[in-house]
């Protein structure tokens, strides 16, 4: 299998939108994938053989980065993909001159936070009920990549 990391482009924001309902309990509005390429944007797409497998949304604003969302598709999951692509905005974000990279994780998605701790991210604080969640809200843990 091919993979190419690439700028996210309009004629993925059908797949984003599709994906984006997968893969996440509570996505974004399809409003807000449709707006999100903007001139601040560090958004990627990840195809695997031409086919868009994940993707990822983020900012660059003097130096600072921060990660707002990111999916793989439920059919690519468990491949280390999601690793492959976040390994990808770091690269790019280093190209970019990023200095720090910010991110927020439920407290509950045990498999995000570990994977962000294994490229280096650091937890460094904790938003009390941030996100909805079935049972009311959810803890968000604030995390951090410091550029090389």
């Amino acid at each position: 299998m091919t993979h190419n990391i690439v700028l996210l482009a309009p004629h993925h924001l059908d797949d984003v939108w599709r994906i984006e309902q997968a893969a996440h309990m509570y996505p974004w509005a399809e409003s807000m994938i449709r707006k999100a390429p903007n001139k601040i944007a560090a958004n990627y797409a990840l195809e695997i053989d031409g086919q868009l497998a994940g993707y990822c949304f983020g900012q660059l604003v003097a130096g600072e980065a921060t990660l707002l969302n990111i999916a793989i598709d439920p059919a690519f999951q468990g491949k280390g993909y999601g690793k492959l692509l976040l390994e990808g905005f770091l690269s790019q974000l280093e190209q970019l001159n990023a200095q720090d990279v910010w991110l927020e994780v439920r407290a509950s998605n045990q498999r995000a936070y570990q994977l962000y701790e294994s490229l280096g991210f650091n937890e460094i604080n904790r938003r009390e009920g941030y996100y909805p969640a079935p049972d009311g809200r959810e803890d968000a843990l604030i995390m951090t990549y410091m550029m090389m």
